[in-house]
């Protein structure tokens, strides 16, 4: 799907998410990389074969 060169990670690859952005719907909360995949403005994702991956969060250190 991309013909970006060098090309951009596979969606299969663990750093999918460096894929450059291709539709972008901010006002619905979504975009589309050029690997076809769908990433949430709340770090969820959906692959091209239907799998989604749930959002993370990261939590903050505990004060000392």
């Amino acid at each position: 799907m991309c013909q970006h060169r060098p090309r951009c990670p596979s969606a299969t690859s663990c750093r999918r998410e460096a894929a450059r952005l291709v539709v972008f719907h901010p006002e619905q909360g979504w975009g589309l990389l050029c690997n076809g995949v769908v990433v949430f403005d709340d770090t969820g994702e959906l692959l091209p074969d239907g799998r989604s991956v749930p959002a993370y969060h990261v939590l903050p250190e505990r004060a000392r």
